[in-house]
């Protein structure tokens, strides 16, 4: 019974998918958009913070809990 209903929702989206014409390329668009958020940004705005200042995971830790508990008077 179960299966049934999973098997339903599968074909159900992929008949919808094949039949696209505009909603492909409004995928492709949003894959393209997320590939840049995530990989290219992440390289030249993210840079690795923690690991260029701190050789340990304690020394790390140290200072994230530092910076989270730290009070602003």
């Amino acid at each position: 019974m179960i299966m049934r209903v999973l098997q339903n929702i599968f074909y159900f989206y992929y008949d919808g998918f094949r039949s696209m014409k505009v909603g492909k390329q409004l995928w492709l668009i949003i894959l393209i958009k997320l590939f840049v958020m995530f990989a290219i940004l992440k390289i030249f705005f993210f840079q690795d913070f923690l690991g260029s200042r701190f050789s340990t995971d304690q020394q790390k830790s140290d200072y994230v809990i530092e910076q989270l508990t730290k009070t602003n008077n």
